[in-house]
């Protein structure tokens, strides 16, 4: 529409008739270039109100959508927030776990060497007394022989049964310093 209004004006479609005098004041029409001059000024100015106005409205679109996508943004970073917090709570759990199982190991451990060292000096003391009885035996002649020789056989045995429960206990004691120092060296890392 406005360009078909400068052409009309370029054109010199529209045309300016002289104002005609009246009784005690003169006018003076404006020259039909001043005229189209200032039409040509009116339209640039129009269409430069109109460029505003289209632009204007584009930034604002632009802006809209920029908005949005930082409003989404904002809603995924949150929801990445709370799992997080989510995350941390349960890897707060579970080293709560695993130092209640350090602990409980611990106790564990250090009942099995209590009892250990308490199964040594009863091997010690049976392989005490079964020196005595040997020394004894040698020394001495027992009423039967043969009845001393079985006790010494059991007495062997149980020694013997004690030696291998020993030893089960030192790898038991052993797997579970193993384990603890896993637990701990999980606690570390988590921590």
């Amino acid at each position: 529409m406005i360009w078909s209004l400068c052409l009309l004006f370029v054109a010199g479609a529209v045309h300016t008739s002289p104002i005609r005098k009246t009784s005690k004041t003169e006018y003076k029409v404006a020259p039909q270039e001043e005229v189209n001059v200032l039409m040509f000024g009116v339209l640039q100015f129009g269409e430069s109100l109109n460029y505003a106005y289209e632009t204007t409205e584009a930034k604002i679109a632009r802006i809209s959508r920029s908005l949005k996508n930082t409003e989404r943004t904002l809603q995924k970073l949150g929801k990445q927030t709370e799992q997080a917090a989510e995350v941390e709570k349960q890897i707060k759990e579970v080293i709560q776990l695993l130092q209640a199982q350090m602990a409980q190991q611990h106790a564990q451990t250090t009942k099995t060497k209590e009892w250990l060292t308490s199964l040594e000096k009863e091997e010690q003391q049976l392989r005490t007394k079964v020196n005595r009885l040997e020394m004894y035996l040698s020394n001495s002649v027992p009423p039967s022989i043969k009845e001393l020789q079985e006790r010494a056989e059991e007495h062997d045995k149980v020694l013997r049964g004690l030696q291998l429960l020993t030893e089960l206990q030192k790898e038991d004691i052993e797997s579970q310093n193993e384990q603890l120092a896993k637990l701990q060296k999980m606690s570390e890392v988590l921590t």
